[in-house]
């Protein structure tokens, strides 16, 4: 069994004790088909009969994943001794003495009946969709190859509108699954049911073709269908029938954001035909639409094969017109030895030459854990120096800085499917539905199940339809929103304080400081009535367990730190950590960046967030490493840049980043990076930071590797190799191996799993979590305090890892961002991710369905904002900042208010970063790319 499993039995048992049941009632005893079975009391005829390995056929009932049961296809249907009646299994709960039979003529009488009935609503199998769909297998069972009535006269035209969903209704039987997928799991309500009787059948929105429809392509609804009325397209020949079935299924997790989707890889010929949600403990089936859509890009025809070097008549300066089509304009292919050679070669000159502080490295939030590891030990042991960072220091450094400050741990409280013992959330600065789409699902279960969720963000979005307030405050009015609430809950003794006295520090300091922060004067400035400040503060404080979200909006700015301090505050203050329900999560944003920061992919810590400049600890991974180490604090991504401009950095190497396009101020950051004497790019395709790449070295994609990554929920979990790599491309790890060996290091790594072991070794938050138990369990949560511990969900209920013990509470000041509109530039430009498109793009625009989805680059404007300025939707305009200006088209936005813009920064051809203010937070030393003062014009 699992350890998430396990876990949830125990806390089942735990909470039947709490209410003092006895154990004769936690169990009941019941006859199956002749034999005694004894099962957990609340359990279905259909789930305790499962268990004994009775598979009771079933079409509208789906076991676990949040679906509940409907009953209403009766193709489940069993017979109990002494009523009149058929019982649904999937509804009928067990009860003491209970004779039940699962094999009787009455019933299988009745099960074949309706499936041949059924069957009448249906295509032929051999003209069916899926003829090795749910009902056609149970049809076989039930020695049924056709059905005796009649069947629809004139049956639904098929709809292939979408770009992933094939939609044939002539397979449909009306279990109301799919409607349960969109309705009530993933909560998007798109597809309902429309007519009555006969007529009665499936729409989408008002009966709208799916591609019409406002479906977001998370392909629940298709993971759930019984018959074949939805099905990848993929899957599928010109006439929509299955042409393509796996040969192999891989379990793995999906590579996307901090969610940490377990899914399955299903491969036909060494490559991906689709994916499948798994029943993991971060999302229960679920996947959203890169998960499940995103994963061709592997194939891609501009999959980097083999190791390219720089030509020599080819200047670095002609990056800019760098086409990753052709590499060959600019590069030259190279053997591995060479390429190798020349790499390592490149820093050892430069760090004879001008010393180990002349050196860089980047590695990535989207590698493993391992990779990770490894490449910080690359630069701070070949390197010899702690220039070494990742992207967490352009999304979530503040946030780190602030936690470990003010708790000591930079990793979230509490899971976020704690949410479902929640009774009050916050959702401040994020846009889950877009960024974290599994993860809104259980917020929007959770605001069903009727808990009170409030957002906080100068934006509406998706959630806003589910909340009890949307709060759309001034844009980076952060801070003055916040102290407001913590004045009310101080000076209408709202706060918890018990909590406060045993359990934190800096009270008296916050309650001074905040002093003149009420919600009277700061609604001037953050833009919210004071009776609505003080009403959420209220409820928030007044709440049995609440917890709190956020995402980039409140990290990317120049006081990102300061306002992660105030939600720490906040949280403290009601006493919402440390318990069920209760917390304090900051949404993590690429699938291992909580992992590669865990490892010490950052320049100030080594692994597990121990202080560089620690000497008791830098002699420990100096004993371990066998090599000398730098005793200073390292630069962090936007300070190498800005070194590599200066000419003071001169040799960079990266592994699976993409500064250049992430990277704020873009023109700068391409000039940084055309100055290095010497680049290293390590990557799946010819990015836009290759361009100015002295060596270009190919490596492996996520479904090629093995390895594990970190979740947003401090959860372990294992990917596996699902398909070869391509052509000549290598394993990372093994990359970085030969690339230290050739710089003076004996590292003999010849699998994962032993720089698993090496990081056990020195990384304390690894103990309890072997290789071999995330092999027989997938995840494993930390803190795990032995080898047979589940892991703690959960964590600082009776202290925290600071000194003292206690919670700090840290008061932050009502400051401006560091630039604001004027004449010139009198709107507020913020960016972000689409739903469809992740990070720079480099792997979801080369993704088929992900790129159809959304091909355009455009700025998002308020319906006033068009009017005011005289712009249709679709037009080409020119969006321009005090750092640059780009062009890309106008989409009208109704969630903006006016006065504000929106870019992705997914798009080179418009690349909001060539925009964004890279003035930094001073505690995080984060960007300010959350705002920036900008202008918009037609493009002429």
């Amino acid at each position: 069994m699992g350890a998430w499993r396990l876990r949830q039995n125990l806390l089942a048992k735990e909470l039947w004790a709490m209410n003092d049941l006895t154990s004769n009632l936690e169990t009941v005893t019941f006859t199956l088909d002749g034999e005694q079975v004894t099962t957990e009391v609340g359990q279905t005829i259909w789930q305790a009969a499962a268990k004994e390995g009775t598979n009771i056929p079933h079409l509208c009932y789906k076991e676990g994943g949040g679906y509940r049961a409907d009953g209403n296809c009766r193709a489940c249907m069993v017979e109990i001794e002494g009523e009149r009646v058929l019982a649904a299994s999937c509804q009928r709960k067990v009860s003491e003495g209970m004779v039940v039979s699962t094999s009787s003529k009455r019933a299988q009488t009745a099960r074949r009946m309706v499936t041949e009935l059924l069957l009448a609503d249906q295509p032929t199998r051999a003209t069916a969709p899926n003829p090795k769909s749910q009902l056609w297998a149970y049809a076989e069972i039930q020695d049924l190859t056709d059905s005796r009535f009649s069947r629809t006269a004139t049956p639904p035209n098929p709809d292939s509108s979408h770009p992933a969903i094939a939609v044939n209704m002539e397979a449909c039987i009306q279990c109301n699954l799919c409607v349960r997928a969109c309705r009530e799991v993933q909560v998007n309500d798109v597809i309902g049911l429309a007519g009555r009787g006969a007529d009665a059948h499936i729409i989408f929105d008002f009966d709208d073709e799916i591609g019409a429809s406002t479906c977001v392509g998370c392909g629940e609804c298709v993971q759930a269908c019984p018959t074949g009325a939805l099905m990848p397209k993929a899957l599928l020949d010109e006439e929509q029938k299955l042409a393509i079935t796996p040969d192999q299924q891989i379990e793995s997790v999906c590579p996307y954001c901090g969610v940490g989707c377990q899914l399955t890889f299903n491969v036909k010929d060494e490559k991906i035909i689709s994916v499948s949600g798994r029943d993991g403990p971060a999302n229960q089936s679920r996947l959203c639409v890169k998960g499940r859509y995103g994963f061709d890009y592997i194939h891609n025809p501009e999959r980097l094969q083999m190791p390219f070097i720089r030509r020599s008549d080819v200047p670095k300066s002609a990056g800019d017109t760098f086409d990753p089509a052709t590499p060959l304009t600019h590069f030259r292919e190279a053997s591995w030895e060479e390429a190798l050679d020349v790499a390592a070669a490149g820093f050892s000159a430069i760090k004879s030459a001008d010393g180990p502080s002349a050196l860089a490295g980047f590695g990535s939030a989207k590698g493993t854990n391992e990779e990770a590891y490894l490449v910080q030990k690359f630069v701070r042991s070949c390197f010899q120096t702690n220039n070494v960072d990742h992207c967490t220091r352009l999304c979530h450094a503040s946030s780190v800085a602030a936690l470990l400050e003010n708790i000591g741990s930079g990793a979230v409280t509490a899971s976020f499917s704690q949410c479902e013992h929640s009774d009050c959330i916050i959702v401040i600065g994020a846009n889950p539905t877009v960024n974290h789409p599994v993860a809104a699902t259980f917020i929007k279960n959770a605001a069903q199940r009727g808990a009170e969720l409030f957002i906080l963000d100068p934006r509406g979005q998706a959630l806003d339809r589910h909340a009890t307030a949307s709060l759309r405050f001034t844009p980076g009015r952060d801070v003055a929103l916040l102290n407001a609430m913590i004045n009310t809950i101080i000076t209408e003794e709202l706060y918890d304080a018990a909590y406060v006295e045993s359990h934190t520090e800096g009270f008296p300091h916050l309650a001074e400081q905040t002093k003149s922060t009420t919600a009277e004067a700061m609604a001037p400035v953050c833009g919210i009535e004071p009776e609505i400040i003080r009403d959420v503060a209220r409820r928030f404080a007044t709440a049995k367990a609440g917890m709190i979200f956020w995402g980039m909006g409140v990290s990317q700015h120049t006081h990102g730190t300061d306002n992660a301090r105030c939600l720490i505050s906040l949280a403290l203050l009601c006493g919402h950590v440390g318990r069920e329900g209760a917390g304090l999560h900051p949404l993590r944003g690429q699938n291992n960046v909580q992992g590669a920061s865990d490892a010490g992919l950052i320049p100030m810590f080594y692994p597990d967030y121990r202080p560089v400049t620690d000497e008791a600890v830098r002699k420990q991974y100096e004993s371990v490493w066998n090599t000398q180490l730098d005793a200073k604090r390292g630069l962090t991504v936007v300070e190498i840049a800005n070194a590599a401009y200066e000419r003071t950095i001169k040799g960079i190497y990266v592994m699976g980043e993409n500064p250049v396009m992430s990277d704020p101020d873009q023109a700068h950051a391409r000039v940084a990076f055309s100055r290095l004497d010497h680049l290293v790019v390590q990557d799946i395709f010819m990015t836009e930071t290759a361009a100015y790449a002295d060596v270009v070295l190919p490596a492996s994609a996520f479904p090629e590797k093995t390895g594990t990554v970190t979740n947003t929920d401090r959860r372990v979990q294992i990917g596996r190799i699902a398909v070869p790599l391509p052509g000549q491309a290598r394993q990372d790890w093994w990359i970085i191996t030969e690339l230290a060996r050739r710089m003076g290091q004996d590292w003999t790594y010849k699998h994962p799993r032993e720089i698993f072991a090496e990081m056990r070794l020195v990384m304390p938050s690894l103990t309890g979590i072997t290789w071999a138990r995330l092999e027989a369990e997938d995840a494993i949560t930390y803190p795990c305090d032995d080898e047979t511990s589940t892991g703690q969900d959960i964590i600082f209920a009776d202290r925290f890892p600071t000194e003292s013990g206690r919670g700090r509470m840290t008061p932050a000041e009502v400051l401006p961002p560091n630039e604001l509109p004027d004449a010139r530039y009198p709107l507020i430009m913020s960016t972000g991710r689409l739903l469809e498109h992740w990070h720079t793009g480099s792997m979801t625009r080369r993704a088929s369905v992900l790129d159809a989805l959304e091909p355009v680059a455009e700025v998002h404007i308020s319906p006033d904002d068009l009017e005011e300025l005289q712009i249709t939707p679709g037009q080409q305009v020119q969006v321009e900042t005090r750092r640059g200006q780009i062009e890309l088209a106008a989409r009208v936005d109704p969630n903006l208010p006016k006065g504000m813009i929106f870019v992705p920064f997914c798009f080179t051809e418009a690349p909001a970063n060539k925009l964004t203010n890279p003035a930094l937070d001073p505690f995080g030393k984060i960007p300010e790319l959350k705002f920036a003062a900008a202008r918009l014009s037609v493009a002429e």
